[in-house]
């Protein structure tokens, strides 16, 4: 397993969480998941480039028959479509573009690419899809029992794969120039929308190379709870891999209070860090105190982003510092250069 300090500090602060715990036993939910806030790069910041939303746009599919989502594109102000951008993408998509919600996933990418600490980013964020007679989801429900989450996101077959690369991708790309490196390529989500993003990266590494799972539903709500038996019969594939989870994340505890390990979020992901780590994966991974909530994910996904992009292509000259300046659109660098009038 990778031991970066961020698994150092990781650990350090569920210790002192812990002791901080015992004192109050009887703690709830919500003193659980509010010991995680968010910090300074999820919020805006005067004279950092804001990116651009747009959206939400509708995509139908042929994968899955009759059924169309809402998606979101994020285009950060850097983007100039000169280069090609990398480009991350979110399942469960209203959740992680929203800016005030848990993740705020557009303020994130405005502070970290203005101070390149990852790279100009294109992020997309996607709904899973529905019927006419289903709902969109939204912030008020986002469960498997509205629209067709369930199959989209848990099974590990290869269909949501199609339908992110054959129908979602040539959408953005019409309008927007993406790299192909596989390397330049993230997806992410939460709970089932985690195994999701695995699964694309699973079954398609040739195009995504970098996952982040928070809350991951590695269980057998279709079968999931095989990945850490596959991950160790499978070659290794060429992907990175972040894991989060809370102790307290939904335990396994089925009716009449009979206990089905394979039910048991965080046992699972136990067995996927340690599945990885025994095939050699790029792997990092918290563990926090919470239970099934965006909360402590959403505090620690600056850092995430900033191991999952670790080390993409910088110039590092002692003798130029151009690589080491605040990062802004190239329109408003020149202006910055251009002599008072």
């Amino acid at each position: 397993m990778n031991t970066s300090r961020i698994a150092r500090s990781c650990r350090l602060a569920i210790a002192l969480l812990g002791a901080l715990l015992l004192a109050a036993p009887g703690a709830t939910a919500a003193e659980l998941d509010n010991v995680y806030a968010l910090g300074p790069d999820s919020l805006p910041h005067a004279g950092v480039p804001r990116g651009r939303v747009i959206g939400p746009l509708t995509l139908a599919s042929l994968v899955f028959t009759n059924t169309t989502r809402n998606y979101w594109i994020y285009v950060p102000a850097q983007y100039d479509g000169k280069e090609a951008a990398a480009l991350m993408i979110f399942q469960d998509g209203h959740a992680f573009v929203s800016t005030n919600g848990e993740y705020r996933i557009p303020n994130v990418f405005d502070n970290l690419i203005h101070r390149r600490e990852m790279p100009v980013t294109i992020a997309v964020f996607v709904n899973p899809g529905h019927r006419p007679d289903q709902q969109e989801s939204s912030g008020a429900n986002w469960g498997d029992s509205i629209n067709n989450r369930g199959s989209e996101y848990n099974e590990l077959n290869d269909k949501y794969a199609k339908m992110i690369i054959d129908e979602l991708l040539p959408a953005v790309t019409k309008d927007y120039k993406i790299s192909t490196n596989p390397d330049d390529r993230a997806i992410a989500g939460a709970s089932s929308g985690a195994i999701c993003a695995f699964t694309v990266a699973w079954q398609r590494p040739d195009q995504f190379h970098k996952v982040i799972s928070t809350i991951g539903s590695f269980t057998n709500i279709r079968g999931g709870h095989v990945y850490p038996d596959l991950v160790r019969q499978a070659e290794r594939k060429p992907i990175r891999v972040y894991l989060q989870d809370g102790l307290n994340d939904n335990r396994g505890l089925r009716r009449g209070g009979e206990y089905d390990p394979k039910w048991d979020w965080h046992a699972q992901n136990l067995k996927m860090a340690a599945a990885l780590t025994e095939k050699g994966y790029d792997l990092n991974y918290c563990w926090g105190i919470g239970t099934h909530s965006n909360k402590q994910g959403g505090a620690i996904m600056p850092e995430m982003l900033r191991w999952l992009w670790r080390d993409y292509p910088r110039v590092d000259d002692p003798k130029d510092d151009h690589n080491r300046k605040l990062l802004v659109p190239a329109e408003s660098a020149a202006a910055a250069t251009e002599p008072a009038k």
